[in-house]
């Protein structure tokens, strides 16, 4: 929001921010949205840097969310291809877990968040969009961060590449 010149009126505005990176989300969803599982197609080849793959477990894989909503934004899934929580085992189940606990333990390390948002989103009109493989999100907060999606004239940052984060979330987790 910005003063006009006579200072009694209040002119709206916003800022563009130019984030080009989103396109290939968009038009991934577009183009093919019932098809490749990113989760599944991380896990069958070796190249966990390029998925950001930052942890493998027995049945678990933790990954780095390639649109974050905020630094540090972690995803948290079953290694095995399930969509719902029923189709888990115990073993799986507590296993996401532990692992749970752990991630949010190496990103108090690594980022020191004032707090958590830790989230599941069941089916697609739950906001899943990714529905066929379950998955929680881990996501840091900070006091004064900008929230999950500004409204009116907020821009989100964050400030943190996500090459940068894989490499020290691989340094601590050995």
């Amino acid at each position: 929001m910005r003063r006009s010149a006579s200072s009694e009126e209040i002119v709206l505005s916003h800022e563009t921010l130019w984030a080009p990176w989103r396109l290939n989300y968009i038009l991934a969803t577009k183009e093919n949205p019932d098809g490749g599982c990113f989760i599944c197609h991380g896990l069958a080849n070796q190249a966990d840097r390029e998925n950001l793959v930052v942890w493998r477990g027995e049945q678990t894989v933790v990954l780095l969310n390639r649109f974050p909503y905020n630094n540090g934004h972690l995803l948290l899934a079953p290694a095995a291809h399930k969509a719902t929580l029923a189709e888990l085992t115990d073993g799986e189940m507590l296993e996401l877990m532990q692992t749970q606990r752990r991630m949010l333990a190496v990103l108090d390390q690594v980022l020191e968040p004032h707090g958590y948002n830790v989230g599941l989103n069941l089916g697609r009109v739950a906001g899943a969009g990714l529905p066929g493989h379950l998955h929680w999100h881990l996501v840091p907060r900070w006091n004064g961060d900008t929230n999950f999606m500004p409204v009116v004239s907020e821009t989100r940052v964050i400030v943190q590449s996500l090459q940068s984060l894989y490499d020290l979330m691989k340094e601590r987790l050995g």
